[in-house]
């Protein structure tokens, strides 16, 4: 069975760079998701938030792994943040590559932004059955209104900690020092056997 992993990131800034990731990725038993044309996404984005939300929970529902693509501006992107949570709700393995060491069309890279995981968070109240997510938003967290909280129990995996940021969970690798055209499917497959999938 194929290894299907739904890749996250900033369409605008890095499409150039994820799509070099893709390549990489995509063999005869690796598929990937979460590369829409962008008309598909501002289609779905004007017909209202809920819309939006019910497309990329479909999209990520028949994967294993959700991968966001960091690069300079990414851990501030709404819905970014929401497929990584959704991931996270769905129990999927999730890490973040740093692509900002990739050259754009124009042959440029970029300046390193901050983790997306460092910006996404979860409280969890085992007394109420209860996890609630996060969001930092530059100067201060909050709850994360997309999907504020879910239930423990219904969570596919164990926390170790009852408050932390997804960083304490998942993995974060950089394409180009880490060899990513060689070792992305090594990372994605641990980020898939860390939750057992």
């Amino acid at each position: 069975m194929a290894r299907r992993c739904f890749f996250s990131f900033h369409y605008q800034r890095d499409v150039w760079r994820a799509h070099q990731v893709k390549n990489g990725w995509v063999t005869r038993d690796r598929e990937d998701a979460g590369f829409f044309d962008g008309s598909v996404f501002e289609s779905k984005k004007r017909a209202g938030d809920e819309t939006l939300k019910r497309f990329l929970t479909d999209a990520i529902k028949g994967t294993s792994v959700v991968c966001a693509l960091v690069g300079a501006e990414t851990a501030h992107r709404r819905w970014v943040r929401y497929e990584l949570v959704r991931g996270f709700e769905q129990g999927k393995g999730l890490l973040a590559v740093r692509i900002h060491g990739l050259q754009n069309q124009q042959k440029q890279t970029d300046f390193s932004g901050p983790n997306v995981l460092d910006y996404l968070g979860y409280e969890l109240d085992t007394s109420a059955d209860s996890i609630r997510f996060k969001e930092f938003d530059g100067s201060a967290w909050k709850w994360f209104s997309d999907l504020p909280s879910m239930k423990y129990s219904a969570l596919p995996y164990v926390l170790s900690s009852t408050n932390a940021t997804f960083s304490n969970k998942f993995s974060t690798y950089d394409y180009v020092a880490g060899n990513g055209y060689a070792n992305i499917g090594s990372w994605i497959e641990s980020a898939a056997a860390s939750v057992g999938r």
